[in-house]
């Protein structure tokens, strides 16, 4: 009986990477589904970036809080994971990442590891890696290169980027091409553009994977845009943005069509930010607007490369509820 009733969940995969996909797991794990996440593997900035060049890991840190996102573990157990030391050597390293780090060293395999926390804080769902080879995010700016994501994010793409890969070309984990071959639903999104969803669709295998896969393919796009990236984007350009590297159409875009309070938009507008516009949707595509912001008081989080503030985001509950219309679920669990 239980085999069966697992047979009957739909199975949705999750692909991205950093608060979006974070906010969104937290949703859809409230629901009968067979979760994956895939994660990219490109992070080089922080905590993450420092583990990279010193203990020579896989990056942990977005693998750590799809994690956090599918546990079912206690609330103190999670909080854990996310917290951050301010003083001494291990300034700035979240416990998460660090406790990720050690089980790779221990086990002699990221992918071990994953398994390893995964069973340790009893996730609802599967964590993926797109790629377990180390890959580092390069992107021909003009006439220049830049390399790491840290320093990507850093640069004024906007009518400037030539080209962006992963260095070296890596090699899709077999359990993410798995993952999406036996999906019903494939949800691309929200996250930073390049560093979150890009960087998994440069993986060699994915984007073929996605396109031969019969799921719905879903993105969910951004709440606002970014100055350096995505200036003025409305949801159409961000939807013709993401289809180049997939190299397909999506079937449905999710959207965001409420105002934020002028207060944070201000705040926003200073760093040059603004609303992603939806005056200007993609045509050919079901389309699901609706009002995805969170009514929670917003936090301030230490990032890279600089500190931001969370201040706009994607109510779990509303996004997760939309997804799972498009699964044809429509019941929490």
């Amino acid at each position: 009986m239980g085999m069966a009733r697992e047979r009957r969940k739909k199975r949705v995969v999750v692909i991205g990477g950093g608060t979006g996909t974070y906010t969104a797991l937290r949703g859809l794990k409230k629901y009968p589904f067979a979760l994956t996440a895939i994660v990219g593997m490109s992070d080089s900035g922080g905590s993450t970036g420092r583990l990279r060049d010193e203990l020579g890991v896989l990056p942990p840190g977005d693998v750590m809080r799809c994690l956090v996102a599918l546990s079912s573990s206690s609330r103190q157990m999670r909080t854990l994971m996310d917290y951050r030391f301010d003083k001494g050597g291990l300034s700035g390293h979240k416990f998460g990442n660090l406790f990720l780090s050690a089980l790779e060293k221990m086990t002699g395999s990221f992918d071990a590891a994953v398994e390893t926390a995964s069973t340790l804080l009893r996730i609802n769902g599967r964590v993926v890696p797109v790629t377990l080879d180390r890959v580092d995010l390069v992107a021909q700016v003009g006439a220049r290169v830049v390399h790491g994501e840290e320093k990507i994010q850093m640069t004024k793409l906007n009518g400037a980027l030539k080209k962006l890969w992963l260095e070296p070309a890596g090699r899709a984990n077999p359990k993410a091409l798995d993952a999406i071959r036996e999906a019903d639903v494939i949800v691309i999104g929200p996250g930073n553009f390049y560093a979150s969803l890009v960087t998994n669709l440069l993986v060699k295998g994915i984007p073929e994977a996605i396109r031969k896969s019969h799921a719905k393919k879903v993105f969910v796009c951004n709440l606002m845009t970014k100055l350096e990236h995505t200036k003025n984007y409305s949801v159409a350009d961000y939807t013709a943005l993401l289809e180049t590297y997939l190299r397909s159409k999506v079937d449905v875009v999710i959207y965001n069509d409420k105002k934020p309070s002028p207060q944070l938009l201000k705040r926003y507008a200073r760093e040059g930010d603004t609303l992603t516009s939806w005056e200007d949707l993609p045509e050919g595509r079901t389309l699901l607007g609706s009002n995805l912001l969170s009514s929670l008081a917003p936090l301030s989080k230490t990032g890279t490369p600089k500190v931001e503030s969370s201040l706009v985001r994607h109510d779990p509950k509303r996004l997760a509820a939309l997804i799972a219309k498009i699964a044809g679920v429509h019941f929490l669990a």
